[in-house]
């Protein structure tokens, strides 16, 4: 059995991209029987996560513990990590890992340092923009399958970078009740305010709607397994949510002149992410597409995360052989992929042609593993072709946008009678009125 898919042609390569978005996503059925377990009977993802929030909603505290529970994990009499123990993680934690940890975060944060925007004015329009940031925000950190400090880093440290008011950090205690502490350690690293051991989509809840011992956050960031991207999207304007990252993809186009072990590599990268990862290759080299399938064998064959890596590969997962190059980029921009990785002979000759996309990474030396962890910018990307509108986490997410209207007299004179005859047009009388009464000045 093959364990990956090669298609021919441009159009089959088309069927590989259509096998995911964030509403059609298979739930492998050994996790989808361990959350219908908590409700008692067969539901859809997206009816579990409404049954999360109203009992969230109903219950607070008492709900979510209930839901934790049933899903296996402990719960401590307070959600809330304590920051002796937060100093305990860090004295545990090997020395080079927070010097790589503390390496990342300066480049991550050297990054957004530079993408703060100036506030400005037009004294002549009487018109400008102030930013202010976001009062509390709540980054959600995964620690179901493994932890991942560096999605922390990547969340909260634009977050911190905006100047917001309270940072506080989501993530699962486990069977044993503790946050990882490597997770711990990032939020220290990262400047977090407070470290709540609680997650899936009761802790997407329970920042949305807030408890009796959980704040309400006005913001929520950060990746999550398909549950708590379901979970993000319905807390949507009950908070805001900066994008809906879910079960991870990537999509290569490489050419003739690419290293086939290094796709291979790379595809391996994702796949071993999650069973509902999407990790794909377009090439237009029938050549390149039988070599990289045979180095996936033999990569794969001690790969500790193999079962999962193969799971994603066989899900959503393949290899299409397109008739070009161009019709390579029309399929990558109609997908538009969280990550888009260029490994062609002039990748820069594509860029231009990219539309839409979370984070394009120009030739071979751009691996996607080196944006995962330390080049700057935030992983936490759109997928599911949410791309086609929507962008990786920056410090605009935390900060809101503020028009400033600062007319002088003479303006106000100047502009009267055009706002009254719109208004008038609008029938709005009052409005008229409110702008004709300015237009007398003062002696």
């Amino acid at each position: 059995m093959r364990m990956v898919r090669i298609l021919q042609g441009t159009e089959a390569s088309r069927q590989i991209l259509e096998r995911r978005t964030i509403l059609n996503v298979e739930i492998p059925e050994a996790e989808a029987a361990r959350f219908q377990a908590v409700y008692g009977e067969k539901i859809l993802a997206e009816e579990f996560v409404q049954r999360v929030f109203a009992e969230v909603g109903e219950r607070g505290d008492a709900g979510v513990r209930r839901i934790s529970e049933a899903l296996g994990e402990t719960c401590a009499d307070s959600w809330r990590v304590d920051d002796g123990e937060i100093d305990a993680a860090m004295e545990r934690a090997e020395p080079e890992l927070l010097e790589d940890l503390e390496a990342a975060a300066k480049r991550i944060r050297r990054f957004h340092d530079q993408t703060v925007p100036e506030e400005w004015s037009d004294e002549g329009m009487g018109v400008g923009q102030m930013f202010r940031p976001v009062d509390r925000v709540g980054v959600y950190a995964p620690g179901g399958r493994a932890a991942y400090p560096s999605s922390l880093l990547m969340t909260a440290i634009p977050a911190k970078v905006a100047g917001v008011g309270e940072l506080l950090v989501f993530s699962p205690g486990g069977t044993d009740g503790r946050v990882a502490d490597v997770t711990l350690a990032a939020a220290r690293i990262a400047g977090a305010d407070g470290v709540y051991a609680v997650g899936g989509a009761q802790a997407v809840a329970a920042m949305a709607l807030g408890t009796e011992s959980i704040p309400r956050v006005d913001k929520i960031a950060g990746p999550g397994n398909i549950f708590v991207v379901l979970a993000m999207r319905r807390a949507f304007g009950l908070v805001g949510v900066s994008t809906l990252p879910g079960p991870t993809e990537t999509l290569l186009i490489a050419d003739a002149a690419a290293n086939a072990a290094e796709v291979a590599a790379d595809l391996i990268a994702q796949a071993e992410h999650d069973p509902m990862a999407a990790p794909v290759l377009l090439t237009d080299s029938g050549e390149l597409a039988t070599a990289v399938e045979a180095d996936l064998e033999r990569k794969l064959a001690d790969l500790p995360r193999r079962e999962v890596a193969l799971a994603a590969l066989g899900n959503r997962g393949g290899i299409g052989v397109v008739d070009s190059l161009e019709d390579a980029m029309e399929l990558a921009n109609d997908y538009a992929p969280e990550h888009l990785c260029l490994l062609t002979a002039d990748p820069e000759a594509l860029v231009a042609k990219v539309r839409n996309a979370g984070g394009v990474f120009v030739g071979a030396h751009s691996s996607e593993v080196l944006g995962d962890y330390v080049a700057g910018p935030s992983h936490v990307m759109p997928v599911g072709g949410t791309a086609r509108f929507a962008s990786p986490v920056t410090v605009g997410d935390f900060l809101k946008t503020i028009s400033v209207f600062a007319l002088s007299q003479d303006a106000a004179v100047e502009l009267g009678p055009l706002a009254a005859r719109l208004a008038r047009y609008e029938g709005l009388e009052g409005h008229a009125r409110a702008a004709e009464i300015r237009l007398r000045k003062d002696d």
